[in-house]
């Protein structure tokens, strides 16, 4: 498709694509509220791993390896999903596509080595209720990896609808018309941000806590 087709260029085109009057929308708001509950959730784990572990005096769990390398899985999904939304700005189909379908791949592939990291821990008879800390480890990098699992579908279903919508030129300047779906993608995107944001703290949490 050509770029930008039928698009206005004026400095007001999202008002009329109706971008603005959407910032107070139940969508932004149940965002910020679902992204707050989340952030206040895992302060609370750090806080309680912190005294946990003074209290205790007990040691930190090493992060295994794999853990680390999925960081970089989940900042090149972060970087796909923002190709999505270039590619989307552009209309362009077929890069959206295979930017979206990107994302999924690398998704998965987050969660699958997530799961070979835990038996990692696993094969060093690091259970679960072997101690405070691990029992910390584990829950707090499942809660990470439930909210993955949590905007899966919803990137699947960007897919399909893409798949499925985007065949006939009316239908493509439709889909790419559309504000609420331009809304929705915006809002998919911050949301893989701050997992890839919530991981990397994550990461640098246990990292630094097994230093000190």
């Amino acid at each position: 498709m050509a770029k930008n087709l039928n698009r206005p260029s004026n400095d007001n085109s999202d008002i009329e694509y109706g971008e603005r009057p959407m910032a107070f929308h139940p969508y932004n708001i149940l965002m910020t509220l679902v992204l707050m509950g989340v952030t206040m959730l895992f302060i609370a784990f750090s806080a309680a791993y912190i005294y946990t572990r003074y209290q205790s005096n007990v040691p930190t769990i090493e992060v295994p390896n794999i853990f680390i390398f999925n960081t970089f899985v989940l900042i090149a999904s972060s970087l796909s999903i923002r190709w999505a939304n270039q590619c989307y700005l552009d209309d362009n189909t077929k890069k959206y596509q295979q930017a979206l379908l990107l994302t999924i791949a690398l998704t998965c592939i987050f969660m699958v080595l997530q799961m070979i990291g835990w038996q990692d821990l696993v094969h060093q008879e690091i259970f679960l209720a072997t101690s405070n800390m691990s029992s910390y480890l584990y829950l707090i990098s499942g809660l990470h990896f439930m909210h993955v699992i949590a905007g899966l579908p919803f990137l699947i279903l960007f897919f399909r609808a893409a798949r499925k919508n985007m065949r006939e030129p009316v239908s493509v300047l439709v889909y790419f018309s559309d504000p609420e779906k331009r809304l929705k993608l915006k809002l998919l995107t911050f949301y893989w941000h701050f997992l890839d944001a919530l991981w990397i703290y994550l990461i640098l949490f246990f990292l630094i806590n097994r230093m000190f």
